[in-house]
């Protein structure tokens, strides 16, 4: 099975959709959050992962923006009730079994505090040895990884709409798992909000 991964999109529906025709002919497309800004809203964004059937963990951005600190955000006429409700929907973690084998994901960390930045070289990686999982997903600092830890092979597509990888060129990225080979794709693109000069 071919799984394409996006994250952190925060807003940018031009980057998003250059992602989706990357990943035109994958078996399915997940998000591991920050789809939104924590004060601006997207039902842009939205309509693209629910048209694309797109299961999505909230990131740290959902969050305040559902939580009582977003409520004027939430409130702007522009927010579209049916794209609110969906956003509402989903959780903070994903546990799915795919080609039997375990895959979870959340959007910065599987332990508190959960929005800790975990990039390829952070020493908290070597936990992961003791999580019962076989892919872990993971978004939040928008920089890409692909590592094995123990049984567990870790991977952040980096950011699907706001660039901050200097490793790719401070390009956007999504990425492609293979189940059957575990073998870990990254489809770079330059941001199409930047070249448009917004």
């Amino acid at each position: 099975m071919r799984i394409g991964i996006v994250s952190d999109i925060h807003c940018n529906v031009e980057g998003l959709d250059r992602a989706l025709a990357r990943l035109d002919g994958v078996d399915e497309v997940i998000c591991a959050g920050d789809a939104i800004y924590q004060y601006r809203f997207s039902n842009e964004v939205i309509d693209r992962l629910r048209e694309r059937g797109v299961r999505m963990v909230l990131g740290n951005h959902e969050e305040t923006f559902l939580s009582p600190a977003g409520e004027r955000a939430r409130l702007s006429p522009r927010v579209r009730r049916d794209a609110l409700d969906w956003l509402q929907a989903q959780q903070t973690r994903l546990e799915i079994a795919i080609d039997g084998k375990r895959l979870v994901m959340v959007h910065g960390s599987p332990w508190a505090p959960h929005q800790e930045y975990l990039y390829p070289n952070s020493p908290t990686l070597e936990r992961f040895r003791d999580l019962n999982a076989d892919y872990v997903i993971l978004g939040h600092t928008h920089y890409q990884m692909a590592k094995r830890v123990g049984r567990a092979l870790l991977i952040n597509p980096g950011s699907t709409g706001e660039a901050r990888d200097p490793r790719n060129g401070f390009q956007l990225s999504a990425a492609t798992l293979d189940t059957n080979t575990g073998e870990v794709t990254f489809h770079d693109y330059p941001d199409p909000a930047r070249e448009s000069g917004r």
